[in-house]
């Protein structure tokens, strides 16, 4: 990690969960982390969570990845103020309860997809050409999901999911597009997407927490160990994927 202390990372939906761990992984690993999320004060307590020489080191800052102008601020913001990110860490994701054919349902499956497409999409757009543009090195990550390479079954075992999973094989093929795509620009920048299981965090709603209670799986740090490996490989390396089930699962 020789080659990325002090350099900076961003860090989306880094409130709760697997942000939040990796958040905290990397300020441990000697990065700076601007941390976003809608929930300041939730950033304002991971940060507080810190041992006191590091809490300095994570910069928490309200952003709604699913509203394009909020984004394009944060970045800017982090260029003018910090002189602009070299890691950037796609996170946030979220689902609603809902199933592609029920009616007026369009408002809760628009949120998924402005969240887990659109907002990757405007993040690695804006983070890619700043850092292309000061002639770093850089390193893009995905929080994706095994659901971005199979429809898990519900019937009669979950409640749907709805357009989660196309949103997740919609990241699976832009984790590709990015790879070729920063090839052609000849840019200095690894993408990696990471797909895990079933994680122990609140992104479901309780109907399916019922369902997944006594599910085996894995802790948000697992995750986040997963980004560290990747962030460690030597230049010449790109990990273009990882998958991470925790033992047991029955996917």
């Amino acid at each position: 990690m020789e080659r990325w202390q002090n350099k900076l990372a961003i860090v989306t939906g880094a409130s709760g969960g697997i942000g939040a761990a990796c958040a905290k992984a990397l300020v441990g690993a000697g990065l700076r982390v601007v941390a976003l999320a809608r929930r300041e004060q939730k950033l304002k307590e991971l940060r507080e969570s810190l041992p006191s020489n590091l809490q300095a080191n994570l910069i928490p800052r309200k952003c709604d990845v699913s509203k394009e102008d909020q984004v394009i601020d944060a970045i800017d913001w982090t260029e003018k103020q910090l002189g602009g990110a070299s890691v950037l860490l796609n996170n946030a994701g979220i689902t609603r309860e809902t199933e592609l054919v029920t009616p007026g349902n369009t408002q809760k499956i628009r949120e998924v997809i402005d969240t887990n497409v659109m907002g990757v999409l405007w993040f690695t757009r804006e983070v890619f050409n700043r850092i292309k543009a000061r002639g770093d090195e850089g390193h893009i990550l995905i929080i994706n999901s095994i659901a971005g390479h199979q429809v898990l079954n519900f019937i009669d075992v979950l409640p749907s999911f709805n357009i989660y999973p196309s949103t997740k094989f919609a990241i699976t093929a832009m984790t590709e597009t990015y790879r070729q795509e920063f090839q052609l620009h000849k840019a200095n920048v690894k993408i990696t997407g990471i797909c895990p299981g079933a994680v122990n965090t609140n992104i479901f709603p309780e109907e399916i927490h019922f369902f997944v209670k006594d599910m085996a799986r894995l802790k948000p740090e697992d995750i986040a160990d997963a980004v560290l490996y990747a962030l460690r490989t030597p230049s010449n390396v790109q990990i273009h994927e990882i998958t991470v089930k925790p033992v047991g699962e029955i996917f």
